[in-house]
Protein backbone atom coordinates (compact mmCIF):
# COMPACT_ATOMS: atom_id res chain seq x y z
CA UNK A 1 0.00 0.00 0.00
CA UNK A 2 1.60 3.25 -0.98
CA UNK A 3 0.88 7.04 -1.57
CA UNK A 4 -0.78 6.18 -5.26
CA UNK A 5 -2.52 3.14 -4.34
CA UNK A 6 -6.65 3.87 -4.41
CA UNK A 7 -8.24 0.36 -3.43
CA UNK A 8 -11.57 0.61 -5.45
CA UNK A 9 -13.40 -1.96 -3.67
CA UNK A 10 -12.98 0.26 -0.31
CA UNK A 11 -14.36 3.05 -1.86
CA UNK A 12 -17.81 0.68 -3.08
CA UNK A 13 -17.35 -0.04 0.43
CA UNK A 14 -17.19 3.32 2.06
CA UNK A 15 -20.33 4.25 -0.60
CA UNK A 16 -22.23 1.58 0.63
CA UNK A 17 -21.65 2.28 4.54
CA UNK A 18 -22.83 5.96 4.34
CA UNK A 19 -25.83 5.02 2.10
CA UNK A 20 -27.40 2.80 4.57
CA UNK A 21 -26.55 4.85 7.12
CA UNK A 22 -28.96 7.78 5.12
CA UNK A 23 -31.16 5.57 4.92
CA UNK A 24 -31.41 4.02 8.73
CA UNK A 25 -31.34 8.32 9.35
CA UNK A 26 -33.92 8.78 6.91
CA UNK A 27 -36.15 6.28 8.15
CA UNK A 28 -35.65 7.49 12.16
CA UNK A 29 -36.48 11.30 11.09
CA UNK A 30 -39.41 11.04 8.57
CA UNK A 31 -42.70 10.60 9.25
CA UNK A 32 -44.40 9.84 6.06
CA UNK A 33 -41.47 7.79 4.65
CA UNK A 34 -41.79 5.24 1.87
CA UNK A 35 -43.46 2.15 2.80
CA UNK A 36 -40.31 0.17 1.38
CA UNK A 37 -38.09 2.30 3.69
CA UNK A 38 -38.18 0.21 7.20
CA UNK A 39 -37.17 -3.06 5.40
CA UNK A 40 -34.19 -1.91 3.92
CA UNK A 41 -33.09 0.83 6.11
CA UNK A 42 -33.66 -1.12 9.58
CA UNK A 43 -29.93 -3.02 9.25
CA UNK A 44 -28.65 0.34 8.44
CA UNK A 45 -26.79 1.36 11.69
CA UNK A 46 -24.45 -1.19 10.80
CA UNK A 47 -22.60 1.11 8.14
CA UNK A 48 -21.34 2.66 10.96
CA UNK A 49 -19.60 -0.59 12.05
CA UNK A 50 -18.27 -1.00 8.74
CA UNK A 51 -16.60 2.83 8.70
CA UNK A 52 -14.86 1.39 11.77
CA UNK A 53 -13.46 -1.64 9.89
CA UNK A 54 -12.55 0.34 7.05
CA UNK A 55 -11.11 3.00 9.46
CA UNK A 56 -9.07 0.06 11.57
CA UNK A 57 -7.41 -0.93 7.90
CA UNK A 58 -6.87 2.03 6.77
CA UNK A 59 -5.27 3.92 9.61
CA UNK A 60 -3.45 0.93 10.82
CA UNK A 61 -2.21 0.57 7.71
CA UNK A 62 -0.38 3.80 7.43
CA UNK A 63 1.49 3.06 10.65
CA UNK A 64 2.33 -0.60 9.85
CA UNK A 65 3.81 0.41 6.31
CA UNK A 66 6.45 2.48 8.53
CA UNK A 67 6.78 0.04 11.10
CA UNK A 68 7.91 -2.64 7.81
CA UNK A 69 10.37 0.44 6.64
CA UNK A 70 11.67 0.48 9.76
CA UNK A 71 10.91 3.97 10.34
CA UNK A 72 10.40 5.39 13.80
CA UNK A 73 5.99 6.63 13.86
CA UNK A 74 5.84 10.10 14.31
CA UNK A 75 3.13 11.40 16.42
CA UNK A 76 3.40 14.86 15.73
CA UNK A 77 3.18 14.15 11.98
CA UNK A 78 0.42 11.17 12.00
CA UNK A 79 -2.19 13.71 14.36
CA UNK A 80 -1.48 16.01 12.08
CA UNK A 81 -2.51 14.71 9.27
CA UNK A 82 -5.95 13.55 10.82
CA UNK A 83 -6.61 17.15 12.37
CA UNK A 84 -6.51 18.52 9.38
CA UNK A 85 -8.65 15.75 7.70
CA UNK A 86 -10.84 15.57 10.16
CA UNK A 87 -11.14 18.44 12.27
CA UNK A 88 -12.43 21.30 10.53
CA UNK A 89 -15.04 20.03 8.46
CA UNK A 90 -16.50 18.75 11.96
CA UNK A 91 -16.08 22.44 13.52
CA UNK A 92 -17.98 24.11 10.99
CA UNK A 93 -20.89 21.06 11.30
CA UNK A 94 -20.90 22.26 15.08
CA UNK A 95 -21.26 25.81 14.32
CA UNK A 96 -23.81 25.84 12.11
CA UNK A 97 -25.73 23.37 14.02
CA UNK A 98 -25.01 26.38 17.30
CA UNK A 99 -26.00 29.14 15.34
CA UNK A 100 -28.79 27.60 12.73
CA UNK A 101 -31.70 26.62 14.78
CA UNK A 102 -33.29 25.20 11.90
CA UNK A 103 -31.12 22.80 11.21
CA UNK A 104 -30.81 21.07 14.25
CA UNK A 105 -33.02 17.59 13.65
CA UNK A 106 -33.70 17.36 17.55
CA UNK A 107 -34.86 19.75 20.52
CA UNK A 108 -31.24 20.29 22.46
CA UNK A 109 -27.69 20.06 21.53
CA UNK A 110 -25.42 18.64 23.93
CA UNK A 111 -23.29 20.62 25.60
CA UNK A 112 -20.51 22.55 23.20
CA UNK A 113 -17.92 20.95 25.67
CA UNK A 114 -18.31 17.64 24.80
CA UNK A 115 -18.88 18.22 20.71
CA UNK A 116 -15.16 19.87 21.44
CA UNK A 117 -13.47 17.25 23.57
CA UNK A 118 -14.87 14.89 21.50
CA UNK A 119 -17.10 12.83 24.25
CA UNK A 120 -20.32 13.49 23.79
CA UNK A 121 -21.13 9.78 23.30
CA UNK A 122 -20.46 9.32 26.94
CA UNK A 123 -23.53 9.58 28.97
CA UNK A 124 -25.56 10.79 25.85
CA UNK A 125 -29.12 11.19 26.33
CA UNK A 126 -31.49 10.55 23.43
CA UNK A 127 -34.11 12.31 24.83
CA UNK A 128 -32.64 15.53 25.91
CA UNK A 129 -29.60 16.42 24.06
CA UNK A 130 -30.11 14.00 21.15
CA UNK A 131 -28.90 16.96 17.62
CA UNK A 132 -26.60 15.50 16.51
CA UNK A 133 -26.40 12.18 17.98
CA UNK A 134 -24.29 10.62 14.78
CA UNK A 135 -21.49 12.73 16.10
CA UNK A 136 -21.00 10.02 18.54
CA UNK A 137 -19.07 7.82 16.23
CA UNK A 138 -16.45 10.26 15.66
CA UNK A 139 -15.43 9.93 19.22
CA UNK A 140 -14.96 6.75 19.25
CA UNK A 141 -12.57 7.80 15.86
CA UNK A 142 -10.98 10.33 17.58
CA UNK A 143 -9.62 8.46 20.65
CA UNK A 144 -8.53 5.46 18.45
CA UNK A 145 -6.30 8.77 16.34
CA UNK A 146 -5.08 9.48 19.28
CA UNK A 147 -4.23 6.14 21.14
CA UNK A 148 -3.17 4.04 18.17
CA UNK A 149 -0.03 5.73 17.44
CA UNK A 150 0.78 5.90 21.22
CA UNK A 151 0.55 2.24 21.74
CA UNK A 152 2.40 1.19 18.76
CA UNK A 153 5.33 4.18 19.59
CA UNK A 154 5.30 2.62 22.89
CA UNK A 155 5.72 -1.41 21.36
CA UNK A 156 8.42 0.36 18.71
CA UNK A 157 10.47 1.64 22.23
CA UNK A 158 10.13 -1.60 23.69
CA UNK A 159 10.81 -4.15 21.11
CA UNK A 160 7.55 -5.36 21.37
CA UNK A 161 6.16 -4.67 18.21
CA UNK A 162 6.25 -8.55 16.80
CA UNK A 163 3.99 -9.84 20.24
CA UNK A 164 1.27 -6.96 19.77
CA UNK A 165 -1.32 -9.16 18.84
CA UNK A 166 -1.70 -10.31 22.16
CA UNK A 167 -2.48 -6.79 23.05
CA UNK A 168 -5.04 -7.48 19.83
CA UNK A 169 -6.86 -10.36 22.16
CA UNK A 170 -6.57 -8.45 25.46
CA UNK A 171 -8.90 -5.66 23.83
CA UNK A 172 -11.00 -7.96 21.96
CA UNK A 173 -11.74 -10.02 25.56
CA UNK A 174 -11.96 -6.63 27.26
CA UNK A 175 -14.94 -4.98 24.85
CA UNK A 176 -16.81 -8.21 26.05
CA UNK A 177 -16.38 -7.26 29.68
CA UNK A 178 -17.23 -3.60 29.56
CA UNK A 179 -20.44 -4.75 27.53
CA UNK A 180 -21.44 -7.44 29.98
CA UNK A 181 -21.20 -4.91 32.75
CA UNK A 182 -22.73 -2.46 31.41
CA UNK A 183 -25.67 -4.72 30.55
CA UNK A 184 -25.61 -6.49 33.58
CA UNK A 185 -24.55 -3.32 36.07
CA UNK A 186 -25.94 0.13 34.38
CA UNK A 187 -28.62 -0.64 31.17
CA UNK A 188 -30.34 -3.85 33.19
CA UNK A 189 -32.00 -1.96 36.59
CA UNK A 190 -33.59 0.35 33.96
CA UNK A 191 -34.88 -2.25 31.69
CA UNK A 192 -38.33 -1.91 32.90
CA UNK A 193 -38.99 1.49 32.52
CA UNK A 194 -40.41 3.00 29.61
CA UNK A 195 -37.39 4.82 28.00
CA UNK A 196 -35.71 1.86 28.63
CA UNK A 197 -34.13 1.82 25.07
CA UNK A 198 -32.74 5.41 25.88
CA UNK A 199 -30.42 3.57 28.71
CA UNK A 200 -29.78 0.71 26.07
CA UNK A 201 -27.81 3.71 23.91
CA UNK A 202 -27.03 5.50 26.29
CA UNK A 203 -24.85 2.91 28.16
CA UNK A 204 -24.35 0.15 25.24
CA UNK A 205 -24.39 1.25 21.95
CA UNK A 206 -22.67 5.14 22.53
CA UNK A 207 -19.56 4.68 24.88
CA UNK A 208 -16.20 4.43 23.18
CA UNK A 209 -14.77 1.74 25.77
CA UNK A 210 -18.21 -0.77 23.88
CA UNK A 211 -17.29 -0.09 20.29
CA UNK A 212 -13.49 -1.04 20.05
CA UNK A 213 -14.72 -4.60 17.33
CA UNK A 214 -14.80 -2.74 14.59
CA UNK A 215 -11.70 -1.54 14.46
CA UNK A 216 -10.10 -3.96 16.13
CA UNK A 217 -11.13 -6.24 13.17
CA UNK A 218 -9.71 -3.53 10.97
CA UNK A 219 -6.51 -3.47 12.81
CA UNK A 220 -6.15 -7.74 12.68
CA UNK A 221 -6.89 -7.10 8.78
CA UNK A 222 -4.02 -4.72 8.56
CA UNK A 223 -1.35 -7.08 10.49
CA UNK A 224 -2.34 -10.38 8.01
CA UNK A 225 -2.24 -7.63 5.03
CA UNK A 226 0.87 -6.34 5.70
CA UNK A 227 3.15 -8.64 7.93
CA UNK A 228 1.87 -12.43 7.17
CA UNK A 229 2.12 -12.16 3.55
CA UNK A 230 2.36 -15.75 2.78
CA UNK A 231 -1.03 -16.20 4.96
CA UNK A 232 -2.82 -13.06 2.88
CA UNK A 233 -1.80 -14.53 -0.55
CA UNK A 234 -3.39 -17.68 0.12
CA UNK A 235 -6.68 -16.04 1.71
CA UNK A 236 -6.54 -13.34 -0.95
CA UNK A 237 -6.97 -15.95 -3.64
CA UNK A 238 -10.50 -17.02 -2.50
CA UNK A 239 -11.60 -13.43 -2.80
CA UNK A 240 -15.25 -14.50 -3.44
CA UNK A 241 -15.70 -17.44 -1.19
CA UNK A 242 -15.18 -14.15 1.44
CA UNK A 243 -17.68 -12.04 0.36
CA UNK A 244 -20.17 -15.27 0.59
CA UNK A 245 -18.81 -15.60 4.16
CA UNK A 246 -19.26 -12.35 4.82
CA UNK A 247 -22.72 -11.78 3.88
CA UNK A 248 -23.41 -15.35 5.53
CA UNK A 249 -22.11 -14.00 8.94
CA UNK A 250 -24.40 -10.73 8.23
CA UNK A 251 -27.45 -12.79 7.69
CA UNK A 252 -26.56 -14.49 11.50
CA UNK A 253 -26.10 -10.97 12.95
CA UNK A 254 -29.41 -9.56 11.62
CA UNK A 255 -31.53 -12.20 13.22
CA UNK A 256 -29.12 -11.96 16.20
CA UNK A 257 -29.56 -7.88 16.75
CA UNK A 258 -32.95 -8.04 15.47
CA UNK A 259 -33.93 -6.95 19.07
CA UNK A 260 -30.95 -4.56 20.08
CA UNK A 261 -31.58 -4.85 23.85
CA UNK A 262 -31.10 -8.37 24.92
CA UNK A 263 -27.63 -9.84 26.10
CA UNK A 264 -26.58 -11.89 23.64
CA UNK A 265 -27.10 -8.77 20.85
CA UNK A 266 -25.61 -6.59 23.09
CA UNK A 267 -22.74 -8.89 24.14
CA UNK A 268 -22.01 -10.19 20.84
CA UNK A 269 -23.84 -8.13 18.53
CA UNK A 270 -21.45 -5.34 17.05
CA UNK A 271 -18.55 -8.43 16.81
CA UNK A 272 -20.79 -10.40 14.67
CA UNK A 273 -21.55 -7.45 12.50
CA UNK A 274 -17.90 -6.42 12.47
CA UNK A 275 -16.67 -9.66 11.59
CA UNK A 276 -18.96 -9.93 9.03
CA UNK A 277 -17.70 -6.33 7.35
CA UNK A 278 -14.32 -7.58 8.17
CA UNK A 279 -14.50 -11.11 5.50
CA UNK A 280 -15.76 -8.47 3.00
CA UNK A 281 -13.03 -5.58 3.87
CA UNK A 282 -11.09 -8.41 3.00
CA UNK A 283 -12.21 -9.51 -0.41
CA UNK A 284 -12.21 -6.27 -1.46
CA UNK A 285 -8.79 -5.47 -0.89
CA UNK A 286 -7.97 -8.98 -2.54
CA UNK A 287 -6.53 -8.51 -6.32
CA UNK A 288 -8.96 -11.17 -7.14
CA UNK A 289 -12.08 -9.77 -6.24
CA UNK A 290 -14.39 -8.40 -8.90
CA UNK A 291 -14.61 -5.30 -6.25
CA UNK A 292 -10.95 -4.43 -6.50
CA UNK A 293 -10.85 -3.41 -9.79
CA UNK A 294 -14.52 -1.52 -9.97
CA UNK A 295 -13.52 1.90 -10.99
CA UNK A 296 -16.62 3.67 -11.06
CA UNK A 297 -17.15 7.77 -10.79
CA UNK A 298 -20.40 7.56 -9.34
CA UNK A 299 -19.31 5.15 -5.92
CA UNK A 300 -15.68 6.99 -6.15
CA UNK A 301 -17.83 10.47 -5.78
CA UNK A 302 -19.90 9.35 -3.16
CA UNK A 303 -16.92 7.75 -1.18
CA UNK A 304 -14.78 10.84 -1.49
CA UNK A 305 -18.22 12.95 -0.20
CA UNK A 306 -18.80 10.15 2.45
CA UNK A 307 -17.58 12.19 5.15
CA UNK A 308 -18.88 15.32 4.04
CA UNK A 309 -22.40 13.45 3.81
CA UNK A 310 -22.46 11.65 7.55
CA UNK A 311 -21.28 15.22 8.73
CA UNK A 312 -24.36 16.95 7.95
CA UNK A 313 -27.11 14.62 6.60
CA UNK A 314 -29.29 14.35 9.35
CA UNK A 315 -30.02 18.30 9.41
CA UNK A 316 -30.32 18.28 5.42
CA UNK A 317 -32.86 15.55 6.13
CA UNK A 318 -35.05 17.56 8.45
CA UNK A 319 -34.27 21.44 6.89
CA UNK A 320 -35.09 19.80 3.03
CA UNK A 321 -38.28 18.09 5.07
CA UNK A 322 -39.90 21.14 6.52
CA UNK A 323 -39.05 23.59 3.18
CA UNK A 324 -41.01 21.05 1.54
CA UNK A 325 -43.67 19.79 4.15
CA UNK A 326 -46.33 22.07 2.75
CA UNK A 327 -46.20 20.56 -1.01
CA UNK A 328 -47.04 17.63 0.01
CA UNK A 329 -45.01 15.71 -1.96
CA UNK A 330 -44.78 11.94 -3.02
CA UNK A 331 -42.58 10.22 -0.50
CA UNK A 332 -40.35 8.43 -2.63
CA UNK A 333 -39.79 12.05 -4.38
CA UNK A 334 -39.39 13.38 -1.17
CA UNK A 335 -36.75 10.51 0.04
CA UNK A 336 -34.68 11.83 -3.89
CA UNK A 337 -34.70 15.53 -3.32
CA UNK A 338 -33.24 14.54 0.14
CA UNK A 339 -30.72 12.42 -1.01
CA UNK A 340 -29.75 15.17 -3.73
CA UNK A 341 -29.57 18.37 -1.00
CA UNK A 342 -27.66 15.94 1.23
CA UNK A 343 -25.23 15.36 -1.74
CA UNK A 344 -25.17 19.13 -2.86
CA UNK A 345 -24.51 20.09 0.73
CA UNK A 346 -21.69 17.61 1.27
CA UNK A 347 -20.20 18.64 -1.92
CA UNK A 348 -20.38 22.40 -0.76
CA UNK A 349 -18.75 21.10 2.30
CA UNK A 350 -15.67 19.05 0.63
CA UNK A 351 -14.67 21.44 -1.55
CA UNK A 352 -15.11 24.81 0.41
CA UNK A 353 -13.26 23.21 3.96
CA UNK A 354 -12.66 19.51 3.66
CA UNK A 355 -10.49 19.59 0.58
CA UNK A 356 -8.35 22.64 1.23
CA UNK A 357 -7.61 21.67 4.54
CA UNK A 358 -6.42 18.06 3.74
CA UNK A 359 -4.05 20.06 1.43
CA UNK A 360 -2.61 21.71 3.99
CA UNK A 361 -2.02 18.63 6.20
CA UNK A 362 0.02 17.11 3.17
CA UNK A 363 1.80 20.12 2.84
CA UNK A 364 2.92 19.62 6.25
CA UNK A 365 3.72 16.01 6.05
CA UNK A 366 5.27 16.48 2.36
CA UNK A 367 7.37 19.42 4.22
CA UNK A 368 8.85 17.23 6.41
CA UNK A 369 9.71 14.10 4.53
Amino acid sequence: MNKEQRYYGLDFLRAFAISIVFLFHYFILSDGQPEWLPFVAKFGWTGVDLFFVLSGFLISSTLFIQIKQGKNISFKQFFQNRFFRIVPAYLVTVAVYFLVPLFREKEALPPLWKLLTFTQNLGLNLKDTGTFSHAWSLCVEAYFYLLLPLILILLQSTKHIRKSYWLIILLFILSFVFRYYSYQYLYFPKAEQSDSWMYWYQYIYYPTYNRFDGLLVGISIACVYHFLPEVWAKLSMYSHYLIGVSFAILVVAGFLCYEQDTLNASLFGFWVVSVGYGFLVMAAISKTCFLYKWNSKIINFIATLSYSIYLTHKGVIHLTQYLFANLKLNNNLLLLISIATSIAIAYLLHITIEKPFMKIGKFFVYKKE
